[in-house]
């Protein structure tokens, strides 16, 4: 593509591991990213795996950009790169304490040489804190962020996800945070620092214990008590002809027609079951019924019978399947290309689509060898922008949002707009509710709500209607952007799709999400987050091995915040687009690409050497020791990585065993791998005396990366989240008491924390929007109120 939304925005990316996925989204997104690298190259190029002689996380994550070798302890070079960085409007860097020290050369000096300056630093823990100075892995992030402690099945140990997916969430919410910063400078003509936390990036962005949640909250057990949550049920994994098979049974109507599928058994008619919480404490007598109706069928005749009937049903893939399936390719999420000369392989192209084309991958990351210059010439594209927002507190002050999104993606998405001083108008029909107003555990409003639709207005409106049509198209004339996650081709059916759309305002920018896309075989596939897992090779590899029949990922509902978030990028790209050209755009973000995105590593391991990726479990293959340790007390653990000789050097003096550092058995990270079960043994004798606390502080504070599992009450006492505010209290007149929440992912030294005004119910504010945006006068907006065309907040709920 020639004309995507960030072609000539300059980014310098000094990113070295963690975080240089920031720049590759926005190298897709049309940015020219600059990666500079010392003599020799980074780290990251010998980054784990290695296959054919490269690494994929290096060639996955650095893709699209550019390469420049610069010797930074250089006067010549180190003068050439702060020219470079005075003339881009975005640096990204994740050096933990900024760039080398004394040389003026940290994120703060750069912005205070160059004051229109982005200067995004990306660290494990942030730049301030009691952790600031510590080590991240995935694995520690994934333990002390409270996602490990709700991983695994009933009576075992907590079970670490599949590789890759903290690294996609640092990566989005740090691109999605420098185009907030950018957009705000084109407002206001000053940059500023951006200060980004892996930790907060995953506690708040991935699947937040104190955010939107799907519907496997709905069973959760407010108590949290030890052991893994009995999540297994929630989305059943059962056995077919050819493999497994996933179900959702959300829906009252859903479970209504597996009722009908199964013969009615008169032991299920009770209209109790029509509840998520029955049928999950029946699922020992349900699901072995449905397994054996499922048993001599196939996994896409059981999806078809799903699709026919109105039952939501995925088949389970592995990453094998995934990478020859006919849906990924026809949609072009997966393509085959040369990721380094004269290595091809098959990988996860982009995220994102705009105006029908995808906006992926267009090359190979450079080598060395490869190495070129700088751009020439100043940059002067966004420099003057007349239109670049009104004045006021936010970046998206005087930008209106029609928001048609539902449930955790369509909540994720609008918040981001809300949340940053747009005029976020929630579109809703009573009569068809948002699933987040409908599971409520008792109180008069759901948490989920409270949290997921604050900082917006309610319009209650029958799109079902002709006039309810006309009246949404009478708001679009004057909007900035739509939002919505239907199944592709709603919005055209009811005459409110793009196309139609920007005839009436050209500068409409339309966000469209889906589980799979509008392109491709399974385009009308009914979908949710787990069956976008399941479909994606996630949950196979969620698991403690293959041999395993049983799923762990139960009580997640990835990807939807990061497939919201992605979605998120892509429309304040399209924005800050149109400032220039003052167009609009079409965008599609499907959910099955973003989780393929983050899966990506694997995916082309697999790729290049067929049977090498399989369920790993809390093994990690590419060094040792390193996993989930049991220590003292009931069901405590902590998560440790040994990555190099140095963490082993360190550990082992830590340990009072240096007589180990030099031994044989454990000379260097292959043979430390086959002397795994040894080297398990000293480090689970030490933690065994010590509670994760003292030993997660221990082994940091030595070097070696090391993180607590912390459940979900703890965050709200973690020293380190106290320390930089990331919670504050969310009231809401409907609850009972409130809510921890968060205001931000990213620090920002310019833009303000996001306002807390409460979620409207229903139609709250119909008769304002009425008046104040449709013009009417008190006799028409009676007169659709009667005949339903517009439907205020009832009496009994005021």
């Amino acid at each position: 593509m020639t004309d995507l939304p960030l072609t000539g925005v300059r980014v310098v990316d000094v990113t070295d591991g963690l975080g240089e996925s920031c720049g590759r989204f926005l190298a897709d997104l049309g940015a020219e990213v600059v990666r500079v690298e010392r003599p020799g190259g980074s780290a990251s190029r010998r980054s784990q795996p290695v296959e054919s002689g490269i690494s994929i996380p290096f060639a996955l994550n650095n893709a699209n950009k550019r390469v420049v070798v610069l010797d930074l302890d250089s006067g010549p070079d180190r003068t050439r790169f702060l020219d470079q960085v005075a003339a881009a409007d975005i640096l990204v860097e994740s050096t933990p304490n900024g760039l080398p020290t004394g040389t003026g050369l940290g994120a703060a000096d750069l912005l205070a040489m160059a004051p229109g300056l982005v200067a995004v630093s990306i660290s494990g823990f942030g730049q301030t804190g009691p952790y600031r100075d510590w080590a991240a892995t995935e694995s520690v992030i994934y333990a002390m962020s409270g996602v490990l402690s709700r991983s695994g099945e009933p009576g075992r140990e907590p079970l670490l996800p599949p590789a890759g997916l903290v690294e996609q969430s640092v990566g989005v919410h740090a691109a999605w945070s420098a185009l907030l910063a950018y957009y705000d400078r084109l407002r206001t003509g000053s940059g500023q620092l951006v200060d980004i936390s892996a930790f907060e990036s995953v506690v708040h962005g991935f699947d937040p214990g104190f955010g939107v949640q799907g519907s496997a909250a709905a069973g959760r057990r407010d108590d949290f008590p030890r052991g893994r949550p009995d999540a297994a049920n929630f989305y059943p994994v059962l056995r077919c002809a050819d493999g497994q098979v996933r179900i959702c049974l959300l829906a009252k109507r859903q479970w209504r027609a597996m009722f009908a599928w199964l013969g009615e058994p008169e032991e299920f008619a009770d209209p109790a079951y029509d509840t998520i919480p029955a049928r999950f404490a029946a699922a020992d007598r349900l699901h072995p019924l449905i397994e054996e109706l499922f048993a001599g069928r196939t996994r896409d005749e059981l999806v078809a019978e799903g699709a026919a009937r109105g039952i939501p049903i995925g088949g389970v893939l592995r990453p094998s399947e995934v990478l020859t399936n006919d849906h990924f390719a026809a949609s072009g999420t997966l393509v085959d290309v040369e990721i380094a000369p004269g290595v091809e392989a098959r990988i996860p192209s982009g995220y994102v689509k705009f105006d029908r084309q995808r906006a992926g991958f267009r090359h190979g990351a450079q080598s060395l060898d490869e190495a070129a210059d700088f751009w020439s010439g100043t940059n002067d594209l966004h420099e003057s922008i007349p239109d670049a927002g009104v004045a006021g507190p936010h970046p998206f002050t005087g930008l209106r949002v029609l928001d048609l999104g539902v449930v955790v993606f369509g909540a994720e998405l609008g918040r981001q707009f809300a949340d940053h001083g747009a005029d976020v108008i929630k579109v809703e029909n009573r009569d068809f509710p948002d699933g987040l107003r409908q599971s409520k555990r008792g109180a008069s409003l759901a948490a989920s709500v409270a949290w997921g639709h604050r900082n917006r207005r309610s319009l209650g409106v029958n799109l079902r209607t002709d006039e309810g049509r006309e009246v949404f198209r009478q708001l679009a004339a004057e909007a900035d952007v739509v939002l919505a996650n239907f199944k592709p081709g709603t919005l055209d059916s009811m005459g409110i799709g793009y196309d139609e759309l920007r005839k009436i305002n050209p500068r409409i920018i339309v966000s469209d999400g889906s589980a799979f896309g509008s392109t491709g075989p399974w385009n009308n596939r009914l979908g949710y987050g787990p069956l976008v897992r399941a479909a994606c090779g996630v949950s196979a590899l969620w698991r403690y091995s293959d041999a395993d029949t049983g799923l762990s990922d139960g009580s997640t509902v990835y990807p939807d915040h990061i497939g919201g978030q992605v979605a998120a990028v892509a429309v304040l790209a399209a924005l800050i687009a149109r400032l220039s050209h003052g167009r609009g755009a079409e965008i599609e973000v499907a959910q099955a690409d973003a989780a393929l995105v983050a899966l990506g590593g694997q995916l082309v391991r697999e790729s290049l050497a067929p049977g090498s990726v399989s369920a790993v479990g809390n093994t990690d293959p590419f060094a040792a020791p390193a996993g989930v340790y049991p220590c003292a007390g009931d069901d405590e653990w902590c998560v440790v990585a040994v990555r190099d000789d140095q963490d082993w050097r360190n550990l082992t003096h830590l340990i009072g065993r240096d007589d180990l550092a030099g031994d044989p058995r454990f000379d260097g990270v292959a043979k430390r791998i086959e002397n795994r079960d040894e080297a398990d043994k000293v480090l689970t004798e030490w933690l065994s005396e010590r509670t994760p606390t003292e030993a997660m502080t221990a082994l940091q504070e030595a070097g070696v990366p090391a993180g607590a599992m912390v459940r979900l009450p703890e965050l709200l006492t973690d020293p380190h989240l106290s320390a930089r505010e990331a919670y504050t209290q969310l009231e809401h007149p409907l609850l009972p008491a409130p809510l921890p929440t968060a205001v931000r992912v990213a620090r920002f030294t310019s833009i303000a924390d996001a306002p807390l005004r409460p979620a409207p119910l229903p139609g709250a504010d119909t008769h304002e929007i009425a008046v104040e945006l449709l013009g009417l006068d008190e006799a028409g907006y009676s007169r659709l109120v009667a005949d339903g065309v517009l439907q205020p907040l009832e009496e009994s709920a005021r």
